[in-house]
């Protein structure tokens, strides 16, 4: 990972456009190839982002601009994120390693397991494939074969929220690449909801459940058990 806080501009040049003015921001360069600009507030969402695949260039910086430096971020789709930095305060790399992925509480755990074991609450004739799909960029919940022999990927949290949609779209976007699988559809799964992120999941072509913890937990089997 790449840390960069520096005085810069950035204007996005793509399906619209948009700019951000002169100011001090992170610019934030991931090894999964996601270059993102943050301010000091906001939580963890940037100002703006390109998600991989995406390709940066450090460029030349152009004619009668005062600049110490001139990235060019450069997506599939031929949309652009033009950083110009005018200083810079840091600039450091630092190796991560591999990332274990979320550790999920009891209740959230323990949904994924009740859901793979009734996939069929998501819609009749849905089959499971496998739990904790391994992806590139961690373990996808639930992936599963709807009624019509289509994958779908399934990212289940007690509370869903707008982070577990982005990180939904993340694997769909990862999972569509393969095409032994692809096409991939979605569902977010929890036992609540929150409207923001129903809207996101929506506009995005994802299905939204809520679960009920209790009827699952109903519907346990008890084939193994001596009480």
């Amino acid at each position: 990972m790449r840390l960069v806080i520096a005085e810069c501009q950035v204007d996005y040049v793509g399906r619209l456009t948009a700019h951000l003015p002169m100011a001090k921001r992170l610019l934030l360069v991931k090894s999964d190839g996601s270059v993102s600009v943050h301010a000091d507030d906001r939580a963890y969402k940037p100002l703006n982002w390109m998600s991989p695949p995406c390709r940066l260039t450090e460029a030349q910086v152009p004619e009668g601009t005062e600049a110490q430096a001139y990235w060019v971020v450069t997506n599939k789709a031929g949309e652009e994120l033009r950083i110009t930095i005018a200083s810079v305060e840091h600039d450091s790399q630092h190796e991560l390693g591999v990332d274990p992925g979320l550790v999920k509480d009891g209740v959230e755990a323990h949904l994924q397991e009740l859901l793979a074991e009734h996939i069929e609450t998501l819609g009749a004739g849905h089959t499971l494939i496998r739990r904790e799909y391994m992806t590139a960029i961690g373990p996808v919940d639930i992936l599963c074969r709807d009624a019509d022999g289509a994958t779908v990927a399934v990212e289940i949290k007690r509370r869903g929220e707008i982070d577990g949609v982005e990180q939904l779209t993340r694997y769909l976007e990862l999972l569509n690449r393969d095409t032994t699988i692809a096409p991939v559809s979605g569902v977010f799964a929890a036992q609540q909801i929150k409207p923001q992120a129903r809207t996101l999941a929506e506009d995005r072509g994802i299905r939204c459940v809520v679960l009920d913890y209790e009827e699952l937990r109903g519907t346990e089997s008890t084939e193994f058990r001596l009480f």
